[in-house]
């Protein structure tokens, strides 16, 4: 048996009760963190909270050289972790699919997200999202300015009157560093601004802990403000409904004058 279990957004509680029997019960635990990482814990606190082992993988060895977990789950019960759900990333779907070719069985053990946490957090429906994008650093896309793949979504979700979740780049591992980076939201609106000056933008930081932020401003005042530790994205609200627009204005201090309501 493989089974993927996704940790949740924060730390080593953020798992739910049935993931952490799941995990608890298998005989191996592989991990990766480079797609998206729990800030508020490390991987000893999550070893010794669940009284576990876990390998943790780098991108080649989850998506080139996963021969030897899947001959694990041949004959034991694996499970295999990331941070918030584990089905979000097609890594994780290519890996489900290569254990079915082999006869293996498989499970998935669902984590919040941070679009469900986002949606939650801001008061903005869920259901008037609509295709999410990922900012990276500049250096990562090696072009001046915003790569397409940022504008076109933001352009075709404002047009159709939808909301726009905007990951910001995350690398961990990376030969620029030795150090992980996480691209924070001022300049993720800095990056934006460019285009955007006065786009109305939503920042929520630290999704999943005990002091989850949610900011409201222009582009360009984002740029200027500091919004603490990581994880942080930025939302690009659409057309907001009257009790959008309401949660904005309350929970994010956004400027209702600046919000297009329908």
């Amino acid at each position: 048996m493989l089974t993927f279990i996704g940790l949740g957004l924060y730390d080593e509680r953020s798992i739910t009760v049935e993931g952490q029997e799941a995990l608890r019960a298998a005989e191996r635990v592989y991990a990766e963190f480079y797609t998206s990482e729990l800030i508020g814990t490390t991987i000893e606190d999550l070893e010794s909270h669940h009284d576990i082992e876990i390998e943790v993988r780098d991108r080649a060895g989850v998506e080139q050289h996963p021969e030897d977990m899947l001959e694990a789950a041949a004959t034991e019960d694996v499970a295999f972790l990331t941070a918030g759900d584990t089905m979000i990333s097609t890594t994780h779907v290519d890996l489900r699919l290569r254990a079915h070719d082999r006869g293996i069985e498989t499970q998935v053990i669902h984590g919040v997200t941070a679009q469900t946490a986002t949606s939650a957090l801001t008061g903005l429906q869920n259901y008037r999202f609509g295709k999410a994008t990922t900012l990276p650093f500049p250096y990562a896309h090696g072009a001046d300015g915003l790569p397409a793949s940022v504008t076109e979504t933001i352009d075709a979700n404002r047009a159709d009157g939808l909301h726009t979740v905007v990951y910001l780049d995350i690398k961990i591992g990376h030969e620029r560093t030795d150090e992980d980076e996480y691209m924070t939201a001022d300049v993720g609106a800095e990056l934006l601004a460019d285009e955007y000056p006065d786009l109305v933008g939503v920042v929520v930081a630290r999704a999943g802990s005990p002091d989850p932020l949610v900011e409201a401003g222009t582009m360009t005042e984002l740029a200027d403000r500091e919004f603490g530790d990581p994880l942080h994205l930025l939302v690009v609200p659409g057309e907001c409904h009257l009790l959008e627009a309401d949660a904005l204005e309350e929970l994010a201090g956004a400027d209702r004058d600046s919000l297009d309501i329908a």
